[in-house]
């Protein structure tokens, strides 16, 4: 069990996010701090009963969170936490799933739209005060979705949206989940991962909405990129190792897929010396695909109702993990 009301102590610890003045704006009289990097929360995680975290968790922390009972992530993924050594302290975990599935379906039919209508090319040439003149080759022309096919690895809140979003643009969706049985949602097919590398070559566009699990790390290795048509596209609004970016690169270099648009990377941010930072078919955006004004308002709604279930003794949590 969690502390009272009176007693609770909660840690918010995240490098940018207003989370305490939006916890604070709700009046609960709940005692709380906020933290701004690791070094002071490895000096204060034992003052927490709860931590609100994400990219600043590591697992070394569940030996100092001597009072920590609930974690709830900011995020969707929970990949950084280590699920066995949490349950075997007895600390619960939540994930975000969900708050940002919008934001980030409309990140990734952005990128789609960036891409397909040259967008970046754009405003490189905006920069360099160059104005383009029409052009006669049809390869290097901006194009248009309707009728182009959609394939989603990750069939879930993110990627029914975004499936939702591409039938709005008249486009085939081919999706890709776990357990096909559980819906294809807009999707006009769904798949299990054992039958992506059949449906790869007709994609136009390939879009990552996936969680980072043994399944889907690495997913688009070598062999799947070799699978693309060279016309294809790749975009990973999922997590930044289910790309193996070394092949990727080389299919980008040899120009085996037209080029990608990466909301994430493996690492974050790419080394400095990375050749995607400089690749004319590259287009990276620092991982805010889920990054809205609503976004801290959204987590703490969930914070707030899986406090209220432990304190009511409910066994299961809105979004749990462990």
């Amino acid at each position: 069990m969690i502390p009272s009301k009176d007693q609770l102590v909660i840690c918010f610890a995240h490098a940018a996010y207003q989370m305490k003045a939006c916890f604070d704006a709700l009046n609960t009289g709940i005692g709380s701090f906020e933290l701004r990097d690791r070094d002071e929360l490895e000096r204060r995680a034992h003052e927490a009963d709860v931590i609100v975290v994400s990219g600043m968790w590591h697992n070394g922390l569940i030996p100092l969170a001597t009072r920590l009972r609930f974690i709830q992530s900011i995020g969707a993924g929970t990949d950084q936490f280590d699920q066995a050594a949490l349950a075997s302290r007895g600390i619960r975990l939540a994930s975000a799933a969900g708050v940002n599935a919008r934001a980030v379906a409309e990140h990734a039919m952005s990128l789609i739209l960036a891409l397909a209508r040259r967008l970046p090319e754009a405003r490189d040439n905006q920069a360099r005060r160059f104005w383009r003149g029409m052009i006669g080759d049809l390869t290097q022309r901006e194009d248009e979705l309707s009728g182009k096919t959609m394939l989603i690895v990750g069939l879930g809140r993110i990627g029914g949206r975004l499936a939702e979003l591409a039938k709005a643009f008249d486009m085939n969706v081919v999706a890709f989940r776990r357990d096909p049985g559980a819906g294809r949602k807009a999707a006009d097919s769904v798949h299990t991962l054992a039958e992506l590398p059949a449906l790869l070559p007709r994609a136009d566009f390939v879009v990552l909405t996936c969680p980072l699990v043994p399944e889907t790390r690495g997913v688009i290795d070598a062999r799947a990129l070799s699978l693309m048509q060279r016309s294809a596209f790749l975009i990973n609004a999922g997590r930044g190792p289910c790309v193996v970016e070394s092949a990727l690169i080389e299919a980008l270099n040899a120009g085996r897929i037209a080029g990608a648009a990466l909301d994430c990377t493996d690492p974050e941010p790419p080394e400095a010396t990375s050749p995607l930072w400089a690749m004319p078919n590259v287009f990276i955006t620092p991982h805010t695909g889920g990054e809205t004004r609503q976004y801290e308002a959204n987590v703490i709604e969930i914070l707030v109702e899986n406090l209220e279930r432990m304190w009511r003794g409910e066994t299961t949590l809105r979004n749990q993990v462990v």
